[in-house]
């Protein structure tokens, strides 16, 4: 794309420095932006749940020349078994099954993606950690912010990047509730000790309404997963206490390791939680404020494209900035057009994806274990899997990167 306009250099402050952030970050750097993000914790993120980049996200992350770097971060899942109470396998399915990614898709760990976004922006971003924004006021020629800890500043632009509660987005649009909905689940990520001894393995172990999974992707610790029925009233975000508890009491009785993971939850030091919920919003942009990744089309934590999406997210908001020198109206309804099929297509996925996780009964357990464990020996098993893959890769695929 081309354009005959002036290009003049424009300061962005972007919220968040998970995925979505310091990816915009690299893109309008390199343009010549001036970027600023904020981010609340007083550090990156470390650890995190195991992320997919898929289909095009891996062509932006090759643009980006990191994918060197994500091919070493790799989780390289050798497979996985569902286990029963006793721990006796049920199915058993190897790398190309456990992951259902296409050739040239990876998974990471969030956290080491953000560590690799963030050493490749360091040095011409300017980040403010242990800070967020409070105030947004727009004014013909910039936004002026006000922060929890620093000074007020003025900017040309600012950018959400900040999740599925993300501030911008309520301080711009309204509150979270009505934009998300909920899926009818939530789900729970914390680090263990390895004490499985599972060697790049996961284990899954289903009950009625819930699911548990174990992996590790090194030899010390293991990530687990607990994956519920859970009601849309969940409890406070701040209050970390009741929502250890309510994962507690829905794993009361789940059996297998469940008792001695549920125990662990409180000494975990990157403790998760949250509704499995998407977000819906009519328009990703008012005036000088635009919002990208989860703040503005989070497909739900289960879905397996959120990662994906906020780094194509990312690049076509930047790439159209640049195409239209800056001009935020111009640029930010492009961006939108040029997404809009695209995260309507992972939005339908998301949804689905979350919603056939868990087995409501013992009955679909059984059927579900029972044709994991025929496909691995099906010779035609590629064929029998095309209707799972296949949607996977369509919403995986359903955008063409404009060259920028």
């Amino acid at each position: 794309m081309t354009t005959t306009q002036q290009f003049t250099s424009k300061t962005v402050l972007i919220s968040g420095a998970s995925v979505a952030g310091p990816a915009l970050a690299f893109w309008l750097a390199r343009y010549g932006f001036t970027v600023t993000v904020v981010e609340q914790a007083p550090t990156l993120r470390e650890g995190g749940y195991k992320v997919d980049i898929r289909g095009v996200a891996m062509e932006v992350v090759d643009r980006m020349g990191l994918t060197p770097q994500v091919r070493e971060a790799s989780t390289a899942m050798r497979g996985g078994a569902w286990v029963d109470d006793a721990g006796k396998a049920l199915a058993t399915l190897g790398p190309e099954l456990i992951g259902l990614r296409s050739p040239g898709d990876d998974e990471v760990l969030r956290g080491d993606l953000a560590h690799i976004l963030f050493d490749a922006t360091k040095g011409e971003v300017e980040y403010l950690f242990g800070d967020s924004i409070t105030g947004l006021v727009q004014q013909a020629d910039g936004v002026t912010v006000r922060f929890r800890n620093c000074a007020p500043r003025v900017f040309d632009l600012v950018i959400g990047a900040d999740g599925m509660h993300s501030a911008v987005r309520r301080l711009t649009f309204g509150p979270t509730e009505q934009f998300a909905r909920h899926t009818g689940m939530a789900a729970c990520v914390i680090s263990v000790p390895n004490y499985l001894n599972l060697d790049h393995w996961e284990l899954v172990h289903p009950t009625p309404g819930r699911v548990v999974q174990v992996y590790s992707t090194q030899r010390t610790t293991a990530k687990a997963q607990f994956i519920f029925q859970a009601p849309e009233q969940l409890p406070d975000r701040r209050d970390r206490a009741a929502q250890q508890q309510l994962v507690t009491d829905a794993f009361a009785d789940a059996g297998w390791e469940t008792p001695d993971l549920v125990r662990a939850i409180p000494e975990s030091p990157d403790f998760y939680f949250d509704s499995v919920s998407q977000i819906h919003l009519d328009r990703w942009s008012d005036g000088r404020v635009a919002v990208v990744g989860d703040a503005a089309y989070c497909p739900s934590p289960l879905s397996g494209q959120g990662t994906s999406m906020a780094l194509v997210g990312a690049y076509v908001l930047a790439g159209e900035l640049k195409a239209a020198a800056g001009d935020h109206l111009v640029a930010f309804d492009r961006y939108q057009r040029a997404m809009q099929d695209y995260v309507t297509e992972n939005l339908t996925l998301g949804w689905n994806n979350a919603t056939q996780m868990v087995a409501a009964d013992r009955r679909a357990i059984r059927t579900q274990t029972t044709m994991l464990r025929m496909l691995r020996h099906m010779p035609w098993k590629g064929l029998a899997l095309r209707p799972i893959i296949k949607p996977l890769e369509r919403a995986a695929n359903a955008i063409r990167l404009a060259d920028y």
